[in-house]
C-alpha cells in the first residue's frame, strides 16, 4: 500500500492507500479497510483540494487504476467507463470521433468518478450546468455487497445523492455520460482586458450569451480605481480543425518548494506582467483545447510552488443580485491582506439546475482563489470572506474546502441530511465528519 494526500496538501493527512486494479476486488479492499479502520473512502486521482478526499480513518481505497473504456458508440456519443479513468483520457479517445466532454473543469487529470462525486463544473456552466448534468447512469457498490444501477428513474434518490454526494454514499464503479459533438477541437478565443470589477460584468453580460465558454482572471492585489481588474476570455469550437489533443510539451515542478513562490513582491511582478502581456486591448486567436481548458496541466505537480505547508483554495458561489457589491468587499479585503492569489479566477454561473442535491454552482458569479497555507493571516482573512458569503446567502465549494464552518456548510446545502441518511455506515470523510458533526 502507498500513501497519498489531498491536491493542497493541506490539511496534511496522508492516507494509506489500498489500491484495486480490477472491479472485482473492490469489495475485498473495502472489507480489509472496514476490519482494520472502521470506516474508509473512495480516492481517484487526488485533484480535491482540501479535506473531502481524505478519509476520517486515514485509509482510503485507490481506484486510479479502474480506468478502462467499458463501452462507446461513437455515433451518439455516448460512453460508459469506469470510475478511475481520467478526463484526459476519455478525450483524447473521443476527440477523432467528433465528440467532446460536454462540462470539464480545470484540470484533464481528474476521475470520472471524482468529476461525479464533485459535481464538477467549468467554463460553459452558463449554457449546460454541472457535469451531473450529463450523466446518464452508474455503478453503485454498497458496504453490504448490494450494487445499484442508479439513473433518473431507478434508484433516484441515491443518483440525486450520490452526484455532487462527495463519494459518500457507496464506491462508484462505472458512470455513463453523453458527450457533446464538435467539429474541432481547436477553440476560437476572443481575449479581453477590463480596468475594473464594472467591467467584468458589463463583459460577462455581453459575451456570456454569445459564447459557449467565458472565464475571467482577476488581480486580486488590484486596489482603487483598479479594483477586480483582469483578462475576460470567450471562446467557442472552431467550425474546422483537427479533432485531436495537441502534443503538448509539458515542465514538472521537481521537489516541493522549501517556501511558497508566491509572495506580495512576486504577485505584483507576476500579475501586472500578465495584465499587461496583451498589447491591445482585445485579441482574438485559435488555441488547441487542452491549453484553452487546462493551462495549469502543463506544469506538472505545480501544488509544489506553494511549499511544505500546502495551500488553500477559497471558492464561494454568489447570487446575482449581490454580486458586485459582495465581490467588491471581498476583493477589496484581500488585496488589504497583503495576501493573495495569481490563480484568481471569476466567472458567472447559469441557471441550469443540478440534478445533485449537493452540487456546489448556482446562478450567480463564482471567485476561487489560491492561497499558500498561512494559518494566521488566512484564518483571518478567511473569516472576513466568510462572513460576506454568509450575510449574501452565497455558498462555498466543498471539493475545495479547508476550513468551511459546519454551521455554514449545514445552511446553505440543506439537502445534506437527505444525503446523510443515504450514506454508506462505512464511509466518512474529514470534511463530512467536520461540518455535520461540529
Amino acid at each position: 500500500m502507498q500513501r497519498v494526500l489531498s491536491w493542497g496538501r493541506y490539511p496534511y493527512e496522508p492516507q494509506l492507500a489500498r489500491t484495486v486494479a480490477w472491479r472485482d476486488e473492490i469489495a475485498v479492499a473495502w472489507r480489509d479497510a472496514t476490519a482494520a479502520c472502521g470506516t474508509t473512502l473512495g480516492f481517484g486521482n487526488g485533484r480535491s483540494y482540501g479535506d473531502s478526499c481524505l478519509a476520517a480513518s486515514g485509509e482510503v481505497v485507490h481506484t486510479l487504476l479502474l480506468d478502462r473504456l467499458i463501452a462507446a458508440d461513437w455515433q451518439t456519443g455516448v460512453v460508459r467507463a469506469e470510475a478511475g479513468i481520467t478526463l484526459g483520457h476519455i478525450l483524447a479517445l473521443a476527440l477523432p470521433h467528433g465528440w467532446m466532454l460536454p462540462v470539464t473543469p480545470g484540470t484533464q487529470y481528474a476521475t470520472l468518478g471524482g468529476a461525479l462525486a464533485n459535481d464538477v463544473h467549468g467554463k460553459n456552466h452558463h449554457v449546460r450546468g454541472t457535469f451531473g448534468c450529463h450523466v446518464r447512469r452508474f455503478s453503485l457498490l454498497r458496504s453490504d455487497g448490494t450494487r445499484l444501477a442508479c439513473t433518473p428513474e431507478s434508484e433516484a434518490a441515491f443518483f440525486a445523492a450520490t452526484i455532487g454526494g462527495l463519494g459518500l454514499t457507496g464506491l462508484i464503479e462505472w458512470v455513463e455520460i453523453q458527450l457533446m459533438p464538435v467539429r474541432s477541437s481547436r477553440i476560437d478565443v476572443t481575449r479581453i482586458r477590463f480596468d475594473n470589477l464594472d467591467g467584468f460584468f458589463a463583459l460577462s453580460e455581453q459575451l456570456d450569451p454569445l459564447h459557449e465558454y467565458s472565464v475571467a482572471w482577476v488581480d486580486c492585489l488590484g486596489s482603487g480605481k483598479s479594483l477586480g481588474r483582469g483578462v475576460f476570455m470567450a471562446g467557442d469550437h472552431a467550425a474546422e480543425g483537427p479533432l485531436a489533443l495537441a502534443a503538448r510539451r509539458t515542465r514538472t515542478v521537481p521537489f516541493t518548494m522549501p517556501v511558497p513562490v508566491f509572495n506580495d513582491i512576486t504577485l505584483r511582478v507576476m500579475n501586472e506582467a500578465y495584465f499587461r502581456r496583451q498589447r491591445a486591448r482585445e485579441a482574438h486567436f485559435a488555441m488547441d483545447c487542452d491549453t484553452f481548458f487546462y493551462p495549469l496541466d502543463a506544469l506538472q505537480e505545480w501544488n509544489r510552488i506553494y511549499g511544505r505547508a500546502g495551500f488553500q483554495q477559497y471558492q464561494c458561489v454568489i447570487p446575482p443580485d449581490a454580486a458586485r457589491d459582495a465581490l467588491r468587499e471581498m476583493l477589496d479585503a484581500i488585496a488589504r491582506s497583503g495576501t493573495g492569489s495569481f490563480l484568481a479566477v471569476l466567472k458567472r454561473c447559469g441557471d441550469v439546475a443540478s440534478p445533485g442535491w449537493l452540487s456546489f454552482p448556482r446562478e450567480g458569479t463564482s471567485l476561487a482563489l489560491d492561497f499558500p497555507q498561512r494559518e494566521a493571516s488566512n484564518r483571518r482573512l478567511f473569516e472576513r470572506l466568510d462572513a460576506i458569503v454568509r450575510e449574501v446567502h452565497g455558498r462555498q465549494y466543498p471539493a475545495k474546502d479547508a476550513h468551511m464552518s459546519g454551521e455554514d456548510f449545514r445552511t446553505a446545502y440543506p439537502r445534506w441530511e437527505q444525503v446523510e441518511a443515504l450514506r454508506d455506515p462505512a464511509l466518512l470523510s474529514r470534511f463530512w465528519e467536520r461540518t455535520t458533526r461540529t
